[in-house]
């Protein structure tokens, strides 16, 4: 957690979609490692589906799970303004989450890593993503449940709703907080690339995990729930 990125800010703002491209299209299916036996989550409302901010005009490209590359996947652009810090924990009071974030990057292979062994139940920020009040969409992933425990940290997700808000406290004291655009639903095999990794002129906030019917033979969900969520605003330090 070297502070010093601070002064990459710019260059991390541009390259952040272009790793994206790499992390999340192979990677996001291993969000979720559950097990049958578990009661189903809540799955995401169509009266959620709500509104997502269409992003900027750009030249028209292929943006499907399958086919997006590094450079079909827009980079946002660069923040000068002064950055927000690291998120260290993420409070949703409508579905009653309250955990501490950590941080993952990639795996050998390129893909994302997801939180493991201690760290399971907790969200984690993908750290080549922009932190949280920064513009881009900032990712938090977390787990919907475990075969040991049962339900996850983001277990009940699929039930927030546009309105819903977000809160990610960051390092330095400031606070971020999100409103709720949408929630939607992708099949983990036509996963939209572009509509969740792509460029956005403000900051903006993406929760996921899975959702869906569970695979047995793949040990996993079948689907992704994401959370769309937009800036409202970022509180000082408590003086």
């Amino acid at each position: 957690m070297d502070e010093s990125a601070d002064r990459h800010r710019p260059r991390r703002a541009r390259v952040w979609a272009v790793v994206a491209a790499v992390a999340f299209v192979a990677g996001i299916a291993l969000i979720g490692h559950a097990a049958s036996n578990q009661g189903r989550a809540p799955q995401p409302a169509a009266s959620a589906a709500g509104r997502i901010p269409a992003p900027p005009a750009r030249p028209s490209v292929s943006t499907s799970h399958q086919k997006a590359t590094a450079r079909e996947v827009f980079s946002p652009p660069a923040d000068t303004t002064p950055g927000p810090g690291r998120p260290v924990e993420v409070t949703i009071p409508a579905i009653g989450v309250r955990s501490p974030v950590v941080e993952v990057g990639l795996n050998p292979d390129g893909t994302i890593e997801t939180p493991k062994g201690a760290d399971y139940d907790k969200a984690a920020w993908y750290r080549y993503s922009p932190r949280p009040g920064a513009i881009g969409p900032s990712i938090i992933e977390g787990h919907v449940d475990s075969k040991a425990n049962g339900p996850s940290v983001f277990y009940r997700l699929g039930a927030l709703r546009p309105g819903d808000l977000v809160d990610v406290a960051l390092t330095g004291g400031t606070v971020s907080t999100f409103r709720v655009d949408a929630v939607r639903q992708y099949p983990k095999a036509a996963f939209p690339t572009g509509t969740v990794y792509g460029d956005t002129t403000q900051p903006a906030l993406r929760l996921i995990t899975c959702g869906g019917s569970f695979d047995p033979a793949a040990h996993s969900y079948r689907d992704n729930i994401v959370v769309f969520a937009s800036f409202v605003r970022r509180a000082a330090p408590a003086s």
